[in-house]
């Protein structure tokens, strides 16, 4: 039997959580290991120092998740990790104990702290309208001192979105993960777009249990993040990520310098 969320695909809210945040939150490292974060960690952390004025020594990290791109960062940057999920924020500690851990919505949270970078990967393709996304980017803002810089990861944009599927998975201690991904948008006059997963969870005993997982993510232009990046307070430019695995200009990031005065 088939653990399953069902939503109207023409009318696509994310309710609840999604699983993989909450109730199968533990397997994280089994559908994503770290090992798999190194390349473009480096590409990460080579664009922001560039981006900063100063050499960067602080980075906030928006959307941490289980902490695997932290787990990289965190030899060049002091590092603080923010997510919404506790049940992520558990699995990242066990990864990344020497980082700050806090509990937080990317789009209220507050630490009347600024950093020399903010970082915020592909969690912020849960902001699916452009007031949210707004606020996520107002968070960075005020969080970002002078003469720093914020990097956002989107899965996706508006220009570049294709219907998609992949699969994956590891094995560790006698349990093991294999999932599908499949990524389509119902509605491409909207600003969102579903991600579905089905996953094969493999105990220690070797019984199996299938669930399905559905995320609902956001899907704006480039000339949308520019203009909301711009409102902030920012300099923006969106930029090619440079991964090995990845066909050249297939996916973008969005460098966020702060004036320094």
């Amino acid at each position: 039997m088939i653990e399953s969320q069902i939503m109207d695909p023409q009318h696509p809210t994310q309710s609840t959580p999604p699983k993989m945040y909450s109730e199968i939150a533990a397997w994280w490292p089994l559908l994503s290991a770290p090992e798999e974060y190194a390349e473009e960690a480096a590409f990460y952390q080579r664009v922001l120092v560039d981006a900063c004025e100063e050499p960067p020594q602080t980075l906030l990290e928006l959307g941490s998740g289980g902490g695997n791109n932290a787990s990289y960062l965190k030899a060049r940057f002091e590092m603080v990790l923010v997510d919404l999920s506790p049940d992520m924020l558990a699995v990242s500690r066990q990864l990344n104990p020497e980082c700050e851990h806090v509990q937080g919505d990317m789009r209220m949270v507050r630490l009347d702290r600024e950093f020399d970078a903010v970082f915020v990967h592909d969690a912020i393709t849960y902001m699916t309208t452009e007031a949210d996304l707004k606020k996520a980017i107002e968070t960075a803002f005020v969080h970002c001192k002078p003469g720093g810089a914020v990097l956002f990861a989107p899965d996706h944009l508006t220009e570049n979105f294709q219907s998609s599927t992949d699969c994956g998975g590891n094995d560790a201690e006698g349990k093991g993960m294999r999932y599908l991904e499949w990524s389509w948008d119902p509605d491409p006059t909207d600003t969102t777009h579903i991600t579905d997963y089905v996953y094969i969870l493999r105990e220690k005993d070797g019984s199996v249990r299938v669930v399905h997982d559905r995320h609902i993510g956001g899907l704006f232009s480039r000339a949308t993040w520019l203009r909301l990046l711009s409102e902030a307070g920012f300099q923006p430019e969106a930029m090619p990520f440079d991964h090995s695995e990845l066909e050249p200009g297939s996916y973008e990031v969005f460098v966020a310098r702060k004036p320094s005065h």
